[in-house]
């Protein structure tokens, strides 16, 4: 589970994660990881949100894909610069996906994006 300080919840974090100046975006098949760094949140620790649609499937399959994204990125959490929110939404086929082959995907995916934040902020 994702300690608190690293949640996202508000929608405008969402959506400033998403669509706000200076965000990025990776998607591959399973996974689709948005991610923007802002300067009020500079020196603050990543947050991380998911977002998990009924296209995945019925309600059980949402929250089992969430468990394990959430599961997965706990333990990304080191790789993620501060001042970054994350936002990973899942795709249908991560329903269907193996524990390993989202941990796979879910970490090429942040490894993209926390790579084109820093190129964008250099």
């Amino acid at each position: 589970m994702l300690p608190a300080r690293h949640r996202l919840r508000d929608r405008a974090d969402f959506t400033s994660a998403v669509r706000g100046p200076g965000a990025s975006r990776a998607g591959g098949p399973l996974l689709v990881v948005h991610a923007n760094r802002t300067d009020a949140r500079a020196e603050l620790p990543p947050r991380v949100g998911f977002v998990v649609s009924k296209a995945v499937g019925n309600a059980v399959t949402r929250n089992l894909t969430k468990r394990r994204l959430r599961g997965i990125m706990a333990t990304q959490l080191s790789g993620i610069p501060h001042g970054v929110d994350v936002v990973v939404r899942a795709n249908p086929a991560a329903a269907r996906a193996t524990y390993r082959e989202l941990a796979g995907s879910l970490a090429l995916q942040v490894d993209r994006v926390c790579r084109s934040l820093s190129k964008a902020s250099s």
